[in-house]
């Protein structure tokens, strides 16, 4: 049997983490643009991930600090989904992926960096996006760079904030 290692995931998993919640302090600085929030819904709101898998690699996160799906209630939940619904679909417009995984990590041991607050992850695919640069040399290929990523899906985004 083989074994692959990205032991460049233990540094940021290690790392020291600032105090509070990341999503809950980000809230608060009320600063969307340079925080990469692309949307506000009533219930939730869509932001890129700083550390992407992928060019696009959105996260769907409740404004309620909890740390299990059961924990939501019924709008919350309905319209978490609805966002992650419509996330995929302004993906697919913009970037154009072959495919996407979307899921929650729950729990530190389920490998969520952030383990107290709920959050989906959607993360665009294309045949070929994964390589061994992770493993053999320590870097991850992102094609795009987060404020490009963000600056083409804020205006998609500001539609469905219009149309809400």
């Amino acid at each position: 049997m083989e074994h692959l290692w990205s032991s460049w995931r233990s540094s940021y998993i290690e790392s020291a983490k600032p105090s509070g919640c990341i999503f809950c302090n980000i809230l608060k600085e009320n600063n969307d643009e340079e925080n990469y929030i692309l949307y506000r819904g009533v219930k939730n709101f869509v932001m890129l991930n700083r550390y992407p898998y992928n060019p696009g690699h959105l996260m769907v996160i409740p404004y309620t600090h909890i740390s299990a799906p059961e924990e939501m209630d019924k709008e919350e939940r309905e319209e978490h989904y609805c966002i992650v619904a419509e996330s995929v679909k302004i993906l697919k417009e913009v970037w154009k992926p072959q495919g996407f995984n979307l899921g929650m990590n729950l729990g530190k041991v389920g490998g969520a960096g952030v383990e107290h607050h709920i959050h989906t992850h959607i993360v665009p695919r294309w045949e070929g996006d994964t390589n061994y640069m992770s493993v053999i040399a320590n870097t991850r290929v992102i094609s795009a760079a987060l404020r490009d990523t963000y600056n083409r899906l804020k205006p998609p985004f500001d539609i469905l904030s219009e149309n809400r």
